[in-house]
């Protein structure tokens, strides 16, 4: 198979995205020796834009989880500006340290239809965008190994290869159809924070703008980052973003979802991976 360049398009708030997709970026660009070319689809201008890519090109695809799925803000973005055009795909989600549910097939069915031909597949466990004590310091070390085994393992299975349309199909679990997860709260009900903003502590607010730059829908005001007119996915780019810390979620759901989350998911969960044949 005659690929002559690597591409990486990852959408990442949080940065854990862009980590691992980089980490499996570079290992198949020192074994295939091709130049590495990099998309960041997070910001909101990047995502005006069409991505189009040929038989040529090995993509690396990343998303983190959200609710089990992938964003369903950008969700549209990845159906419709992505054109695969036959190109071999690695799909790569990441999630909070609870489940990756069904976001890693639903990732593989958007590419599927958008025309790559998916070579391989990942789950990894990463420190949650909600909580530094949720998959802390994910992905490590040891994670960085195993996506770096993993990438140079997809790129084994595309060198024996003359034509990615021949590779079996590639199956992950889950299901791309299914619903999203309801997030709950302390006591078992859900968590319904939908509306919940960020809140500015203007003690510690300068007006840099950082927050603003940082936030994947555009939503925030520069001059005013108190002013939240768009959405807000909870991403949390901005709050970690802020060099003031100035920024922080005081919603009563929103806080109880996070609480539970550290009651009962702290334990090392284990990366998935998938390969087509």
């Amino acid at each position: 198979m005659k690929i002559k360049r690597i591409c990486l398009l990852y959408f990442s708030p949080a940065g854990t995205t862009a980590k691992a997709v980089k980490a499996a970026g570079k290992a198949l660009s020192g074994q295939l020796g091709l130049p590495l070319e990099e998309n960041d689809f997070t910001p909101a201008a990047a995502r005006q834009k069409d991505f189009s890519f040929d038989s040529s090109c090995l993509v690396i695809v990343g998303s983190p989880t959200y609710a089990g799925k992938l964003p369903n803000k950008i969700l549209p973005d990845f159906k419709t500006r992505l054109t695969g055009g036959g190109a071999p795909a690695i799909a790569i989600v990441t999630y909070g340290n609870r489940s990756y549910d069904n976001a890693l097939a639903e990732l593989c069915a958007v590419l599927g239809g958008d025309g790559f031909r998916l070579v391989a597949g990942a789950a990894l466990s990463c420190r949650h965008a909600f909580s530094d004590q949720i998959g802390t310091g994910r992905p490590d070390e040891q994670d960085l190994a195993q996506i770096r085994a993993f990438a140079l393992q997809s790129g084994r299975i595309l060198s024996q290869s003359d034509d990615p349309g021949t590779l079996p199909a590639l199956t992950v679990p889950g299901d791309a159809d299914a619903p999203y997860y309801v997030p709950k709260m302390e006591d078992g009900q859900p968590a319904r924070f939908l509306k919940a903003k960020p809140k500015v502590d203007f003690s510690l607010c300068t007006r840099c703008g950082r927050c603003a730059a940082l936030c994947p829908m555009a939503s925030i005001d520069p001059e005013d980052p108190s002013k939240i007119d768009g959405i807000c996915i909870k991403c949390q780019a901005c709050i970690r973003g802020c060099p003031q810390h100035a920024l922080y979620f005081d919603d009563p759901a929103f806080l109880s979802h996070v609480r539970m989350l550290t009651q009962n998911f702290t334990q090392r969960r284990e990366n998935a991976f998938f390969f087509c044949c």
